[in-house]
């Protein structure tokens, strides 16, 4: 999560202010009696973030949270997740969790409510600005309801060779998200490696924000991992009408050096629209990758918003130059090989090779 220099640390305090009541007394039409219980932990790298867990027992069908923050989620069956909110702003908020009994009504539920005091802003929180979605992953699974696997090994359009599986090759280990590559074979034909490609088309799209992804990349001579975005639209329209954002982008034949661009009809594939930056450390260490995307403008950056990578703001804005005012969904990958992963080759003992995703954010 992020890193906080010493003198933005202050003591953080939680006080719980536990409350525990119910409109019902009596059981459930089943004759089961429930209990309403969660877990409140302020995130150990990020004094900002709270992790909430569900910990109701007993038979009840649904839950809904209230945030304290003017937000609450939605009623829910999902009874085992673990979320996380961003609390940019100090203050005291008080956090509701409300569960259902079996009967479904408002005359059964139960409710407990904690207090929780955040003492110092987010010192990257930009005022005017919102954390509108996140994935945290710090859950024990990734979640089917902001991600979809594709899968198979057809090329996809670059003559890669790894074959995308339903989530055999990623998982979620202490608060981060792994993809990892694995070499099947020593043949290096399509199928030779799996791998993953994870999307969040027709889950959660965005137009317009400023996104930022904290992620370690993989190394060695052959991987072409990539965080990027499509427009949602692409499934009418196609490619490259529909846009697409390379927010990183990396070969591994070209050790720290990354690379961001946008793709349009007036210029896509090799003469799309970006530019590269030697980054150290990107294989060893985290490094945020960051977009900020407005009516006028993608400008790209890392690791904070005064390192400008690449800025793209054509002054005549057409169909043609600028795709970016629809939906876009977020994409990440590794490839393998391909027309420019595999410009050099591959180096089959690389393999296993990992890419590490601490969180998605989006602003607006």
């Amino acid at each position: 999560m992020i890193q906080y220099k010493s003198y933005l640390m202050t003591l953080i305090f939680v006080v719980f202010t536990v409350i525990s009541m119910s409109s019902c007394s009596s059981s459930s039409d089943e004759g089961e009696e429930y209990t309403a219980g969660f877990e409140l932990e302020i995130d150990q790298d990020n004094p900002n973030l709270v992790n909430l867990t569900n910990t109701s027992e007993g038979e009840y069908l649904y839950l809904q949270w209230n945030y304290g923050n003017g937000n609450s989620s939605s009623k829910e069956t999902d009874k085992t997740s673990v979320r996380s909110i961003h609390y940019p702003q100090k203050g005291t908020y008080e956090i509701t969790l409300t569960v259902w009994g079996l009967r479904n009504s408002l005359t059964d539920t139960k409710t407990i409510t904690k207090t929780v005091s955040i003492e110092n802003d987010d010192p990257d929180y930009v005022q005017g600005e919102t954390l509108v979605w996140s994935d945290e992953f710090n859950g024990t699974s990734i979640s089917s309801d902001n991600w979809t696997f594709e899968t198979g090994d057809g090329g996809w359009g670059n003559q890669e060779l790894q074959n995308y599986t339903n989530g055999d090759n990623a998982e979620i280990v202490d608060g981060k998200l792994i993809i990892t590559v694995r070499k099947v074979n020593d043949n290096k034909l399509a199928g030779s490696y799996t791998s993953t490609r994870m999307i969040t088309w027709g889950k959660q799209e965005f137009t317009y924000g400023r996104m930022e992804i904290r992620a370690k990349l993989p190394s060695g001579t052959g991987v072409w991992p990539a965080i990027w975005m499509l427009g949602a639209n692409l499934d009418q329209v196609g490619w490259p009408a529909c846009g697409e954002i390379d927010i990183m982008e990396y070969v591994g034949f070209e050790p720290n050096v990354i690379h961001a661009t946008v793709h349009t009809p007036s210029g896509y594939a090799g003469d799309g629209n970006g530019n590269s930056k030697t980054l150290e450390t990107c294989e060893e260490e985290f490094h945020t990758y960051g977009m900020i995307w407005d009516k006028d403008k993608i400008q790209f950056y890392t690791d904070s918003q005064e390192n400008v990578t690449h800025t793209y703001s054509p002054a005549n804005k057409t169909a043609n130059n600028w795709p970016f005012n629809k939906p876009h969904f977020f994409i990440l990958n590794i490839a393998v090989g391909g027309t420019w992963g595999g410009l050099q080759g591959i180096d089959n003992s690389i393999f296993p090779q990992t890419m590490e995703v601490d969180y998605l954010r989006v602003y607006q």
